[in-house]
């Protein structure tokens, strides 16, 4: 979509105020901006480069979208109530976008995280089904499981098409009424309540509430609060080609896959993209408006004998795409949604630390309860759980 959803300065000028304005348009801002058009709210959404662009935590193809995550129920429940409104969303839209390719989780023999994911998964009723070494490698040739003991697959989840699919909300929030604006929002500085943005169009926004979910952007604009409590991580990713007329690494043969202890996830072919494969693991502080996008030597080499390892097949397998992007996290991996501390009408909605993205439809939710309706606030989403050194929990 780019920036095409323009509207003229002219609307945003003059005396104009808005009840809300959703500064960053990636998975997180908007579904914020859908929410709250939904609940009457009148609402900007700026973004300085358009909704999930490629510097953005939101951009690339594909997303995974899973149930499971140990003991931790809250995201295992917002997963499941993101899940059936991305549906609805898509079948309203007739925009196709998410993909039951199923997702499964494998673990050794003591791997705890995995026990508990399915408990938590029968207590909130998710369709899972549990297999063990031998059940895994009959249903799975393709994949050696060394190390590997037994596996979970939820077959009623899989794989968002990420960038088509925020740009697809971003049309249908200007659809039900939220001006949209490719334009670069000033930092606000002042102390106190916020009476408007600047904006590099030279515009002037007045609003009642400012909602910045500008991802691995916060600690920049805001650097004095969140400067040291967003720690944006480069991750690498990779595609290998498939052999010429091999189905075995496209749904429904292959399912999207996660390796819990190797902390490396990846899905099947889509659309002709051949095997994704990353790893989880955080990797170094970076900064998304000057990071190199080019993939380094010796991540590829890791990747490659991994790849090796996991998919024989594949061993020789060229690498046919590659991506750079990066999470914004916090210290411990929950979301960050919160007012600023000195400034009484701007929130702060990011620290999606990697999980987020499939949670778009719940946060947007969430954030229009705490504006719209004053509702209880999740304790585990407030600043003052954010510290400035990384002790990750959530996965």
């Amino acid at each position: 979509m780019e920036c095409r959803l323009r509207y003229d300065a002219g609307a945003v000028s003059g005396q104009k105020t808005f009840d809300v304005v959703v500064i960053g348009a990636g998975v997180f801002g908007a579904w914020t901006a859908w929410h709250l058009a939904k609940r009457g709210q009148r609402v900007a959404l700026i973004d300085a480069y358009g909704p999930a662009n490629s510097r953005a935590s939101s951009g690339g193809e594909t997303r995974i979208i899973r149930m499971g995550y140990g003991a931790d129920e809250l995201y295992t429940r917002w997963s499941q109530k993101s899940l059936a409104q991305w549906k609805d969303f898509f079948a309203a839209t007739h925009e196709p976008l998410f993909l039951e390719t199923g997702v499964l989780w494998m673990g050794g023999n003591k791997d705890e995280r995995l026990r508990q994911t399915g408990e938590t998964l029968k207590r909130c009723g998710v369709t899972f089904e549990e297999l063990d070494r031998a059940a895994l490698e009959k249903r799975y040739p393709q994949i050696a499981f060394d190390g590997i003991g037994h596996g979970i697959f939820e077959p009623k989840s899989g794989a968002l098409m990420a960038r088509r699919a925020v740009a697809a909300v971003v049309e249908d929030s200007v659809r039900l009424g939220v001006e949209y604006h490719c334009a670069q929002a000033m930092n606000p500085r002042e102390a106190g309540r916020v009476e408007h943005i600047a904006t590099s169009r030279g515009e002037r926004i007045a609003s009642e509430e400012f909602v910045f979910a500008c991802g691995p952007w916060l600690g920049k604009v805001f650097p004095d609060v969140l400067g040291s409590r967003i720690f944006p991580s480069r991750q690498e990713v990779f595609f290998f080609g498939i052999p010429a007329g091999d189905t075995s690494f496209a749904a429904p043969a292959l399912p999207t896959w996660l390796f819990q202890e190797d902390l490396v996830y990846g899905m099947p072919g889509i659309e002709g993209r051949g095997l994704k494969i990353a790893f989880d693991e955080h990797g170094e502080r970076v900064d998304p408006d000057t990071q190199s996008r080019i993939v380094s030597p010796a991540m590829t080499e890791l990747v490659r004998k991994y790849v090796a390892r996991r998919f024989p097949a594949l061993k020789d397998a060229p690498i046919v795409e590659t991506r750079v992007c990066q999470y914004e996290n916090t210290s411990n991996g929950d979301f960050l949604i919160d007012r600023h501390p000195e400034m009484e009408n701007v929130w702060f909605v990011g620290g999606g630390s990697g999980h987020g993205f499939k949670h778009g439809p719940a946060v947007g939710e969430y954030v229009t309860g705490q504006l719209v309706d004053g509702a209880p606030a999740e304790a585990r989403f407030l600043l003052e759980t954010k510290s400035t050194t990384q002790n990750r929990a959530v996965y």
